[in-house]
């Protein structure tokens, strides 16, 4: 069964400055209920996918000087890798998303969510609640339950903890944040300078030859990455040796990828990344705005340092607004947008059933790194792509209806494979960006955080 190019589709495409007669090359089928939710997640997902795809396809025929080929979207695919986290097993073994400490707390006034997933957070959040450093829930519990929302958010964030207070959606939407958010496109792409035409040449897949670093962590900015290398690319993530990612979360996100680990502050490490920047074709960063601003990594700096590269930046609040400097994840952009308001009980808070976001978000961006090589091949420039979660999330809260699908039969095995990996059997979600003749699994699977060399694969 197939059904109708929708709306967000439609409009996903516009923002990234596509051709809009290109949509006629994407078809949609498959079971559509393998992401229920009360907001229409699944067509998030399903445009996301298919706008990813499209552009895939778009950046293969100007490599391959053949005509677009055709991009077929499939819902149960799309639904399987938006639950990729949660489906990947290592030997039959899984893992939790999500540690003890990072969930919602009663506080006096109303609901609290904190995320906790790494230790560094996770001290400086109990730091800021007063609990000691082997303090557990219900330590927690009792420095929450005295206090008001606002207080616990404000307090745990100045600490450099994570938390934030649920709000309702209006009240999101009439906060400062909120109603830039809401001003903004879905996406931002600009030229940076006038760099000349890049000549990508002739190759099987989109990618090929490109190289990307990787600055991003859990979960969009690894999304859009592994995206990249599925389509070819040479895709080297970066870590700082104090910020270690956990195996488990890169057994799911490392997908095609190399990685290794450099700190930027040390002057060896920092010329070993500035030799690797030399060699770039994409800088992809995941980090709150301006953190990484003193590495030279600005837009601008990179645009004087290397002409012609594309600079992909994602954040989870925003490059705007008195939230732009906050840390942030999807579960957190879920509370105080009101989503876990609107997909809760009158008992509870709810959450989305995948961290649709982070995926969402993944997709978009690497949609349009895409876009920007088709762009650049035909005007030259470095380019800029810029995306948060908040943003996303106003798409699916206001912007977004569901559209038509074929209900009943979800079967995530389906869409999952195995294979052996350094770090054993890994079963994982196959990709869902595909079209016609394009490649369906990527070409190695995930390998052990930090332990590839800091070089690029032909150097």
């Amino acid at each position: 069964m197939s059904f109708p190019i929708s709306a967000a589709t439609s409009h996903a495409w516009a923002t990234l400055g596509a051709d809009p007669a290109l949509l006629d090359r994407v078809t949609y089928g498959g079971p559509s209920d393998g992401l229920p939710a009360r907001l229409p997640v699944m067509e998030l997902a399903r445009a996301t996918v298919a706008v990813c795809s499209l552009a895939a396809a778009e950046l293969a025929a100007v490599r391959s000087g053949r005509p677009v080929p055709a991009v077929r979207v499939d819902d149960e695919a799309v639904a399987a890798a938006f639950l990729s986290d949660r489906l990947t097993r290592v030997d039959g073994q899984a893992w939790s998303t999500f540690a003890p400490l990072s969930r919602f707390w009663r506080a006096a006034d109303g609901w609290v969510r904190t995320h906790a997933n790494y230790p560094h957070h996770r001290a400086r959040s109990l730091a800021a609640l007063g609990v000691p450093g082997d303090g557990g829930a219900s330590a927690v519990a009792e420095a929450i339950a005295g206090r008001a929302a606002l207080e616990v958010e404000e307090t745990v964030y100045a600490a450099g903890g994570l938390a934030v207070a649920a709000r309702r959606p209006e009240v999101w939407a009439r906060s400062e944040q909120g109603a830039l958010v809401a001003g903004q496109p879905l996406l931002t792409t600009a030229r940076v300078d006038d760099a000349p035409v890049r000549a990508l040449g002739t190759a099987a897949l989109p990618c090929a030859g490109l190289r990307v670093l990787d600055l991003t962590r859990v979960l969009a900015g690894p999304v859009a990455t592994r995206t990249l290398a599925l389509l070819g690319a040479d895709v080297l993530r970066i870590d700082a040796p104090q910020l270690p990612e956990s195996q488990e979360a890169h057994n799911d996100t490392g997908m095609g990828k190399r990685s290794t680990v450099l700190d930027l502050g040390d002057a060896a490490d920092r010329r070993v990344f500035e030799g690797l920047l030399d060699a770039a074709d994409v800088v992809v960063t995941g980090y709150r705005p301006g953190a990484l601003d003193r590495f030279g990594l600005t837009p601008e700096a990179l645009a004087a340092h290397r002409p012609g590269l594309v600079v992909a930046q994602l954040s989870a609040w925003g490059h705007y607004g008195p939230w732009r400097e906050r840390r942030g994840f999807d579960s957190l952009v879920q509370v105080a947008t009101g989503i876990a308001e609107l997909e809760g009980s009158p008992d509870a808070l709810g959450a989305l059933p995948a961290q649709a976001l982070d995926h969402g978000t993944g997709y978009l961006l690497a949609a349009g790194v895409l876009r920007a090589f088709t762009e650049q091949h035909r005007a030259g420039g470095t380019r800029l792509v810029r995306l948060a979660l908040t943003r996303t999330a106003h798409w699916l809260l206001h912007e977004l209806a569901p559209a038509p699908g074929a209900a009943g039969g979800f079967d995530a095995e389906r869409r999952l494979t195995e294979t052996d990996s350094p770090v054993g059997r890994l079963r994982h979600a196959l990709p869902p960006v595909s079209y016609a003749g394009g490649p369906v699994n990527w070409a190695r699977p995930a390998a052990r955080w930090g332990a590839d060399a800091p070089g690029w694969r032909d150097a």
